[in-house]
């Protein structure tokens, strides 16, 4: 099948996509949300998150009301925004029926098609990512202007079937192979609006690009050009990496329907005396000031988890949701971004933060602890443990370096070698593995200020690939 692709038709299609759509990206989970406006004061939302705040600012903004809120499948990196929607809004939740979702909704199935308004919203099935994932196609008239494709077709990639469980894997990266062709059948000026991208751990490559089209999709997508489907499933299977333990559960919450917040969350301020109680009792302490304020002084047992754009995903692969948890916050640090990043993964058992931080709890006659954040150069003579992921890794890594992920430290704290300097790319990641052995009785640890490109050129060293030199 054929379409016509003239410079009409694109200009048609890039201009309403320039006047109309709203990307919203959530650049620490590397996802894509999107606001539609309808034209008429209403809207459209794709994939919106939890933390609505960028999405209701963009609408305010253009005096829109949400109309419409439509997700792709059942989520398993977030908590999906559509139910506060409904609530807030009065927006029409719009999902696969096969998602058995416990909300009300308007369950859609393939080929099912929703009037917005003189636009036309269109579910095709698209399974693969997860079981009841649908695309949704967006018409003016029998124009395709776009296709909002979540987890499916991705910029140069395709999503990872494993969410489900191993065992699925290639069952799941077969039926991704038959969706990814379906997809491709589009019309070549079709855009694609994934919701996966760089930054997110559902298989996105590295790039900057968040959108593409049909045709460039075609032409630049490796997986589009295979020979055929085993090779397709061997390709795709064979970059899965590991994945923030969260996800094995954020899909049935997102089943279940998120709690509708009536008013902000808020963090309160806790004197020193309860955060104590607070460990005594089995909960969690998380020190989210920069790397090098934690060195110099923090609470025994603390988790490192300096707050930027990737707290929620580290939050989430290294503490259960199950305990209580306490934060030791910097002074011009804003407890509000703390609790929308924690909420966003569905933790929500937050008791609060130390009231006047550090300097209140070494006030009150409590103990702390120190850890050496060291330069390069004096970090010589130490072994090498590397914690990044298994793709940074290869990419680039010190000669004779020990490789752990920080995502499965926790249960391999034994096997970190015994005085090791500790590094990822910055030293954010590398104190907080350092925190891990700490709580795991490992006080003889150092972290690396820098990445390997600063180890390696302060000892005049090459860095090498794979999985060559490595202790």
């Amino acid at each position: 099948m054929t379409h016509p692709f003239t410079p009409e038709i694109l200009e048609a299609v890039v201009g309403f996509a320039d006047d109309h759509l709203i990307p919203l990206v959530d650049e620490g989970l590397g996802n894509s949300a999107y606001l539609l406006d309808l034209g008429d004061g209403r809207a459209l939302a794709v994939d919106a998150g939890r933390d609505l705040r960028a999405l209701n600012a963009a609408a305010l903004r253009r005096g829109l009301r949400v109309a419409f809120a439509a997700d792709t499948h059942l989520h398993a990196d977030f908590l999906s925004g559509a139910v506060q929607l409904g609530h807030d809004t009065g927006a029409v939740i719009l999902a696969s029926a096969a998602g058995r979702r416990a909300f009300p909704h308007r369950g859609l199935v393939d080929g099912d098609d929703v009037d917005l308004g003189g636009l036309t919203l269109r579910a095709l099935a698209t399974p693969g990512h997860t079981d009841e994932h649908l695309s949704f196609l967006l018409l003016d008239g029998g124009q395709e202007l776009g296709v909002f494709t979540g987890g499916s077709l991705i910029v140069n990639s395709a999503a990872r079937t494993d969410l489900l469980g191993a065992g699925r894997a290639e069952e799941l990266a077969r039926a991704q192979y038959r969706s990814l062709r379906r997809l491709a059948e589009l019309p070549d000026t079709t855009a694609v609006w994934p919701t996966h991208g760089a930054g997110s751990f559902c298989t996105a490559p590295p790039g900057t690009e968040r959108t593409t089209t049909i045709r460039a999709q075609k032409r630049a997508n490796p997986l589009l050009a295979v020979p055929d489907e085993d090779t397709f499933v061997s390709r795709l299977t064979a970059g899965l990496g590991s994945h923030p333990a969260y996800f094995d559960r954020l899909g049935e919450l997102n089943r279940r329907g998120p709690a509708v917040l009536t008013r902000d969350p808020v963090l309160p301020a806790l004197p020193p005396r309860r955060v104590r109680g607070l460990i005594a009792d089995g909960g969690h302490v998380v020190d989210v000031r920069p790397a090098a304020d934690y060195a110099a002084g923090h609470i025994p047992g603390s988790l490192s988890i300096p707050l930027r754009d990737q707290f929620a995903t580290w939050l989430g692969w290294l503490l259960p949701d199950t305990a209580p948890v306490a934060f030791v916050t910097g002074e011009d640090q804003d407890p509000s971004e703390i609790v929308w990043q924690a909420y966003k993964i569905g933790y929500e058992r937050l008791a609060g933060r130390l009231d006047g931080g550090m300097d209140a709890w070494r006030a009150d006659g409590n103990p702390q602890a120190a850890t050496a954040f060291l330069t390069a150069d004096r970090a010589a003579g130490r072994p090498y443990l590397d914690v990044r992921q298994e793709a940074e890794f290869a990419a680039g890594h010190v000669p004779g370096a020990r490789h752990l992920e920080l995502g499965g430290l926790a249960a391999a704290a034994a096997d970190a070698p015994p005085g090791a300097v500790v590094a990822c790319g910055h030293g954010e990641r590398a104190m907080t593995a350092a925190s891990l052995l700490e709580r795991a009785g490992r006080t003889d640890v150092a972290v690396l200020r820098g990445g390997p490109d600063d180890y390696a050129a302060a000892r005049g060293l090459r860095l090498v690939r794979g999985t060559e030199g490595t202790a």
